[in-house]
C-alpha cells in the first residue's frame, strides 16, 4: 500500500479536526493554510471525507468543516480507505505461484501493517497531541 499525498492530508486534516472544539467548524482555507496545499487541492480531498461521512461541511459565512458524531471510533486505516481504498502492496508472484513464499511473506506483512493502523485511532492522536502541546 503507498499512501498518496493526498491521504496525507487528510489524515493531517482529521488530526487538525480533532483537536479543535467539537462544534466549531474550520474553513477549507484555514485547513489548507496550516498544510500549506492550495485549497482547489484539499476541497477535494474533504468531499471524500465527507462522502464518506467522517466529517460534515456547512456552507455560509461561519461554516466549514466539522468531525461528524462519532468520529471517535475512526482509526487511521477508515481515513485512507476514503481517500485511497485499498490494493495490495504485492498483487502476484512471479508465474502467478499460489505458493509464493515472498507473495506470503509480503501479504502477513501487510496485514499487521493493516491491523496496527486499524487500532490506531484518530482521537488517541489527538489525545497525544493536547498532552504535548495544551492549548
Amino acid at each position: 500500500m503507498k499512501l498518496t499525498k493526498a491521504t496525507n492530508y487528510a489524515l493531517h486534516t482529521m488530526l487538525f479536526l480533532a483537536i479543535n472544539p467539537p462544534n466549531e467548524h474550520i474553513g477549507v482555507a484555514k485547513l489548507a493554510e496550516r498544510q500549506e496545499v492550495s485549497t482547489t487541492y484539499l476541497s477535494k480531498i474533504l468531499t471524500k471525507l465527507v462522502k464518506s461521512g467522517m466529517i460534515e461541511s456547512v456552507s455560509g459565512a461561519n461554516g466549514g468543516y466539522k468531525l461528524k458524531r462519532g468520529w471517535e471510533k475512526l482509526s487511521l486505516l477508515d481515513v485512507i480507505k476514503a481517500v485511497e481504498g485499498l490494493t495490495p502492496i504485492f498483487d502476484y508472484c512471479l508465474n502467478h505461484n499460489p505458493d509464493c513464499l515472498i507473495q506470503k511473506a509480503i501479504e502477513s506483512a501487510e496485514e499487521k501493517l493493516l491491523d496496527e493502523l486499524d487500532h490506531t485511532l484518530i482521537v488517541d492522536l489527538a489525545k497525544k497531541m493536547k498532552e504535548a502541546s495544551p492549548m
